[in-house]
């Protein structure tokens, strides 16, 4: 089953206690591919890029089973950049620069192979955009994954609403939870973001793991304990594409599964964060991912014997 995947193609500098690095490669299209085709070959992206984005790594992608006929390089532009800070506990960051550049204009308009994929995952981008691609569908896709975050919310909320309402699945934080549905419980902000229109609502917390809620029914899956976190940038885009593209492998969407996926995307996304940009998410192999499914799996894993009340 095919998979459409809407973001950005980014140069990154980022500073975290573990050192810093200048203008590597980064976006949320770039992770989420990178990320999905590990367990998935038919992959359509869709993104912007200047003339200044490496020519190889476009090949890599397409290497990997990535269409790149949705990608458009502009000439004599620049493309998108983000310079960023972590904070010593690497929970929070400041941002120190966004330019924009090519973004600033990007219209995608949808080749007509792209028009029928039947998974779509929309990463984080300006609801306008998110909005377009979804009306350039020509049918329904069988699951639509959201990504947004509380910029959106604060700027475009009602835009950012009509897309939630056409979304199968959301995926934002536990504050953003809280400040799109005005509760405070993460079980009630659940059941106030379902009525908004997705039936899957996914929470992440970041090295606390994440949430997964669906007609009452609630999954947690813890975060794997990593020795060394040396970048968190580009773990959620790595967990999102993770999770679509175990789903658009088994093609099963249904609550079960989706726990499965859940554990999937939190694997490519613990292997993300042990190096900066893409270092980790390039040189994996069947053996190491297995082997941390395992250990994901050994985590949840024990028995309980019940006692009688003394």
């Amino acid at each position: 089953m095919s998979i459409l995947t809407v973001g950005t193609m980014a140069f990154d500098s980022i500073e975290t206690p573990y050192g810093k690095v200048d203008k590597v490669i980064g976006g949320a299209c770039t992770y989420i591919s990178w990320a999905a085709s590990y367990w998935h070959k038919d992959i359509s992206l869709v993104s912007i890029i200047g003339d200044d984005f490496p020519q190889d790594e476009v090949e890599q992608l397409k290497a990997r089973g990535v269409n790149m006929e949705g990608l458009v390089r502009v000439p004599n532009k620049k493309s998108f950049y983000w310079s960023g800070k972590y904070h010593k506990d690497m929970n929070g960051r400041d941002t120190l620069v966004t330019d924009l550049n090519v973004l600033a204009d990007f219209n995608p308009i949808l080749p007509q192979s792209y028009r029928k994929c039947k998974y779509v995952m929309l990463g984080n981008l300006t609801p306008d955009i998110q909005l377009s691609v979804l009306n350039q569908m020509e049918e329904r896709p069988k699951l639509v994954v959201l990504d947004t975050m509380n910029f959106w919310m604060d700027i475009a909320l009602e835009r950012l609403m009509e897309v939630i309402a056409k979304v199968d699945v959301l995926t934002i934080n536990d504050e953003e939870a809280r400040q799109l549905s005005g509760e405070h419980s993460l079980v009630k902000a659940a059941a106030k973001i379902h009525s908004f229109g997705p039936k899957f609502l996914i929470i992440k917390k970041g090295e606390h793991g994440a949430l997964l809620f669906h007609e009452g029914k609630i999954f947690f899956a813890p975060g794997l304990p990593i020795s060394d976190v040396i970048d968190p940038t580009g773990a959620g885009d790595s967990f999102a594409g993770g999770m679509i593209g175990y789903l658009a492998r088994t093609n099963d969407t249904s609550f079960n599964n989706m726990k499965t996926a859940i554990i999937y995307g939190s694997v490519m996304a613990s292997f993300c964060v042990e190096d900066f940009s893409l270092s980790r998410l390039r040189h994996l192999d069947e053996k190491m991912i297995h082997a941390r499914i395992r250990q994901f799996e050994s985590l949840g894993l024990f028995d309980v014997v019940e006692l009688n009340l003394a």
